[in-house]
Parts: structure tokens; C-alpha cells; sequence
């Protein structure tokens, strides 16, 4: 068992989150309350990681010109900060959540990372690779990380007999898939466009999971929101459904499920163990505004009344 643990974000964001009955596009919408806080899905695990009881180092690309927030989080979370600092502010993403839970993402692009400052990065990375097993790359890629540069660090971390979580989409998520990441989460979503079109079944999704577990990919996980968490491993799949949530916002509902697999991982958890607690972990995350795990008992609850459901055979890979 280890609770060691490295959490990279390569595009970290401040997170400015707007509570409101409906969002008017095209005109004013009037916010109830609102809150700015730093964020970033890597940053987000990290948070959960910390409150479950992980010792975290985080990593990646920081603008020099706004790091205050970041600093008292990592402060609070007792993390160790190996940010890499760079020229510019740190992004704003704009998160609107209606009364209906419906959320709408603005999100802006990042700071531009130079050649020197991704040095720096991977002689970091180069480092805490001596005495850290688990880690967590997630979310998308600032300007001046190509997917394949991003693709190159799964690949060596791999080659190191590292255990990488990447939670990210689009390219970065395409030219991830084949640096043989050991494990990925992706949603129905982010899977539907990897293989070209829309997937609504859960057997749909397997079909597609099953594809990408050709690619030698140890650990498929399919967040599929309401209809709960899919996981393949070993030419087995395990299906966890949770009971019906009063969705408060879905904000870092994905980067909850991702610390409670890397955890459960850490802690040597039997399997079924392991995914109800991690799908436990994510739909007690929707009952809330911002990330993190405050009450334990209410997680222990919760991981009782996780219904695991067979899986049929037929998409098997």
C-alpha cells in the first residue's frame, strides 16, 4: 500500500462558478451567488486525494501573474508544489449552473508554455518518478503541449513501470490512448468520439471500451453519469450503479470518480470494493458546489447502497 501519490496539470484554471435559476443566452442572466476557486481536473484529484488521505505532490504549468489561490490550496492540502512557473496569468473558466443542474463550460485557453519551461517539467517529472508509482495526468493541454509531447510523458512514464491515470478528450485523449496508459476514464461522451459516432446504450459503450482495451490499456473506466460507472479489466467487466442523487452540480463529479479509482488502487482494494467505493465517491460529489470529501460516514453509507450489476457477456473483449 502506498498514499504517495503525483498529480499533473498541464492547463490549470481558475474555476469561476455562477449558481442561477436559468441561463438566458443571448441576454442577462442574473447570478445568485458565485464563487472563484482554483481548479483544473488534476488540480481537482488532487484536492480529493488529499481529503482521503494521500500525501500529493502537484505538477504542471502555472501562470506567474495569479498564483495566490493556488498556493493557499496547495497550502491547505498540505501538497507538496512542484508547479512549473511560467510568463502570464493562469486561464478563467466560466462555469454556469442552473437551477436544473443543467452546467454550461466556457472555457479559455491557457498560458503559452515555452520549450525551457517544458525542460524544467520533465526534469521534474524525471524526478519524482524515484520514489512515486501512481500518477494522475488530467485535463486538456495548453498552448505550446502538442498531444504527442503529452503522449511521450504517458509513454515514458510507462516505460518506467509507472501506474498512469489519464482522464483528458479530444486529441489529447487520441494520441494518449496509444502510450499505453494503465488506466482511462473516459465519459459516454468523450467515447463517442473516439469511435465516430453516438453512443446511448451501456452495451454500446462496452463495445466501443472493448476496442480500446486492444491497445493494451490495463484499466477501462466508462462514466456514464445517472446510469453509473463501467469497468474493464482483465476481460471483465464490472458494472456500479448508484441510487438516485439530489444533483446539486455535476462539477467535478469525473474528477472525484478518478481519485477514488487511484485511491482505491493505492489502498489494494478488492475489485468490487474498490469501484463501489470510487462510484460512491463521484455521486456523493454531485450533491455539492466545489470538489472534496468532508464526510466519511456519508461515503460509507452511500457505498452500501451501490447496486452492482451483471454485465452481459457479449462485449467482452
Amino acid at each position: 500500500m502506498t498514499n504517495k501519490v503525483v498529480t499533473i496539470t498541464l492547463n490549470p484554471a481558475l474555476d469561476l462558478t455562477g449558481s442561477l435559476d436559468v441561463l438566458n443566452v443571448g441576454s442577462v442572466s442574473l447570478v445568485k451567488q458565485g464563487s472563484l476557486h482554483a481548479a483544473g481536473k488534476g488540480v481537482n484529484v488532487a484536492k480529493v486525494l488529499s481529503d482521503l488521505g494521500a500525501k500529493v505532490t502537484v505538477t504542471g504549468f502555472l501562470g506567474r501573474d495569479n498564483q495566490a489561490l493556488f498556493c493557499q490550496l496547495f497550502d491547505q492540502m498540505a501538497a507538496i508544489d512542484e508547479f512549473v512557473r511560467v510568463d502570464g496569468a493562469t486561464r478563467i473558466n466560466v462555469k454556469l449552473v442552473e437551477q436544473s443542474g443543467e452546467v454550461s463550460d466556457i472555457n479559455f485557453p491557457g498560458v503559452e508554455v515555452t520549450p525551457l519551461a517544458i525542460e524544467q517539467f520533465e526534469r521534474t517529472l524525471e524526478r519524482l518518478a524515484a520514489d512515486h508509482d501512481y500518477f494522475v495526468l488530467a485535463g486538456s493541454l495548453p498552448q505550446g503541449i502538442s498531444p504527442a509531447l503529452c503522449a511521450s510523458w504517458i509513454e515514458k512514464l510507462h516505460s518506467m513501470g509507472k501506474k498512469v491515470l489519464f482522464d483528458s478528450s479530444r486529441d489529447a485523449l487520441k494520441a494518449g490512448l496509444d502510450a499505453k496508459p494503465w488506466l482511462i476514464k473516459p465519459n459516454d461522451e468523450e467515447l463517442s468520439q473516439f469511435v465516430g459516432c453516438e453512443l446511448h446504450t451501456p452495451e454500446q459503450c462496452q463495445a466501443a471500451a472493448a476496442q480500446l482495451a486492444e491497445k493494451g490499456i490495463e484499466n477501462i473506466v466508462v462514466s456514464m453519469g445517472a446510469n453509473g460507472v463501467m469497468w474493464l479489466n482483465q476481460h471483465q467487466w464490472l458494472h456500479a450503479k448508484p441510487p438516485r442523487m439530489q444533483v446539486v452540480s455535476t462539477v467535478g463529479a469525473g474528477d472525484t470518480l478518478v481519485a477514488g479509482l487511484c485511491w482505491g488502487h493505492m489502498q489494494q482494494m478488492a475489485k468490487t470494493e474498490l469501484l463501489t467505493f470510487a462510484t460512491a465517491l463521484s455521486a456523493l460529489a454531485v450533491t455539492q458546489v466545489g470538489v472534496g470529501m468532508s464526510n466519511r460516514k456519508q461515503l460509507e453509507t452511500l457505498q452500501q447502497q451501490i447496486q452492482l450489476q451483471p454485465v452481459s457477456l457479449n462485449a467482452n473483449s
